[in-house]
């Protein structure tokens, strides 16, 4: 069975920094895109960060510059590094994995459970 597990959040003060890590488990082909949304509190879950499998990147404007994603693909790994973290950054960070598998493979969306990172003032 296919799944996603992350780790990593936690709790840190403004100006700290985060690593957050998802590893792919499973019987499955290859992996495509691989990334991190986040939910805010109250609001809806928005695209953090993403990379291709041929490494195109691409970042939300909130948090270019600070925020940096990478993926080992021997490992099915993908990693968050957060830096000059702030509160606004407070949320529950999902990874997100477009998985290919099957008999006729194809690809299929996966999402993680989910890890807070709050971020204090």
């Amino acid at each position: 069975q296919v799944q996603l597990v992350e780790s990593g959040g936690g709790l840190v003060q403004a100006g700290g920094s985060l690593r957050l890590s998802c590893a792919a488990s499973g019987s499955f082909f290859s992996i495509n895109a691989m990334g991190w949304y986040r939910q805010p509190p109250g609001k809806q879950r928005e695209l953090v960060a993403q990379i291709t499998s041929g490494g195109v990147i691409d970042y939300a404007a909130s948090v270019k510059g600070r925020f940096t994603i990478s993926r080992d693909n021997a490992k099915n790994t993908v990693y968050l590094q957060m830096n000059s973290l702030e509160p606004e950054d407070t949320a529950v960070y999902y990874c997100n994995a477009d998985i290919v598998y099957g008999f006729i493979p194809r690809a299929h969306d996966y999402w993680g459970r989910g890890t807070q990172v709050t971020v204090s003032s």
